[in-house]
């Protein structure tokens, strides 16, 4: 029988390990009516309850994939539109905390850049000589996403970033790609792209603060926006580290400034560092440039191979506004859900939802 919602100001003042036994509780009520997606950047004390984990390209290909009524996303506001955009029709998106965003996706918005969009043409005019395909991360508003499904364009990871830019230079000369510069610029520059062809556009400034010039000029356009964690990293960080450690082995995430992953052994995305990490050889020792949960998981993962894994930053970095679902907003929700009430759906207007979807179709497919 269902029963009124329960307000979160009854669970606020849990203590971690009553929240943790309603999480249990709440769930075995559930069945498998609901799955919980996290990422892998998520707090261990609500990372411990996923059913499925990863990064952003697996976690989209799995919210694809449920047959659960209820999908559960423990990561940040973004993963839960392409939840909803990507779920089967009965199913319903939530997140277990409104407050859990991306100040990253938070540097790019709709009006800028279709300002921006506004600005190009009046510069470029309609040759096809001159058209940019547009490419939002995947850390981005869904209104951004149906903006490239609306305009030819298409969705990227950090994951397939690279086959992503070659499906846009396939379909027009250039590329308008946001909302991170950093995942921009490395890929551009893996592909031979010289950098003074690789231009920031900043979206407070008219015609992105660049000359008609530079921007006939570019190869890619890239949005000024960024990581809060992975822009924390230095090229003093690893060379510090270097100095004591000649033998280690460096792995970061593209996110990172381009001379950290300029200076790394390896550059990729959260699963890529997971898995070489992982293949590695016992007794090396890596020093990894990602969120901190993430590096401080691995290292007890593989301490067992008799690896070691160090934080690059000497300054505590890990992705705050994903911290924010902790267990006592996980059992708020779950037991919400179990009383049949749903609170925190994540619901992308149909619109909106079926030109984003268009992205993210071609994002899977070229994947």
């Amino acid at each position: 029988m269902q029963v009124a919602p329960i307000s979160f100001d009854r669970f606020n003042a849990l203590r971690d390990a009553e929240a943790q036994e309603r999480i249990r509780a709440a769930r075995a009520r559930l069945g498998k009516k609901a799955v919980l997606l996290v990422h892998h950047y998520q707090r261990a004390d609500v990372y411990e309850h996923a059913d499925l984990t990863g990064d952003s390209l697996r976690l989209s290909h799995l919210a694809s994939q449920s047959d659960a009524d209820y999908i559960v996303f423990c990561g940040v506001h973004f993963m839960a539109e392409v939840a909803d955009i990507l779920s089967k029709p009965h199913q319903i998106s939530i997140l277990p905390d409104l407050a859990a965003g991306c100040s990253m996706a938070d540097m790019a918005n709709l009006a800028k850049v279709e300002r921006c969009w506004r600005e190009l043409t009046e510069i470029l005019g309609e040759s096809p000589d001159n058209q940019f395909t547009p490419v939002t991360y995947i850390n981005s508003a869904a209104d951004l996403k149906a903006f490239c499904g609306d305009h030819g364009g298409i969705v990227c990871t950090s994951s397939n970033a690279r086959t992503i830019l070659d499906w846009s230079f396939a379909q027009r000369p250039k590329i308008l790609f946001f909302p991170d510069q950093h995942l921009g610029r490395w890929t551009g520059h893996q592909m031979g792209i010289p950098l003074e062809e690789m231009v920031v556009w900043d979206p407070d400034l008219e015609y992105g603060g660049l000359t008609p010039e530079q921007i006939r000029g570019a190869k890619m356009l890239l949005w000024k926006g960024h990581c809060a964690v992975h822009q924390m990293f230095q090229p003093a960080h690893i060379l510090r580290w270097r100095n004591a450690h000649p033998d280690g082995i460096v792995i970061s995430h593209p996110e990172s400034p381009f001379e950290v992953c300029r200076q790394s052994d390896h550059v990729g995305s959260t699963e890529h560092i997971i898995k070489t990490v992982k293949a590695a050889p016992s007794g090396t020792r890596w020093l990894v440039g990602t969120e901190l949960n993430l590096v401080n998981r691995l290292a007890e993962e593989v301490k067992g191979d008799g690896k070691i894994v160090e934080f690059m930053s000497p300054t505590v970095c890990m992705c705050s506004t994903m911290q924010r679902i902790d267990p006592q907003h996980l059992a708020w929700t779950l037991e919400n859900l179990a009383d049949g009430n749903i609170v925190n759906r994540i619901s992308v207007p149909d619109h909106e939802a079926k030109l984003a979807k268009l992205s993210l179709d071609r994002m899977l497919a070229v994947s």
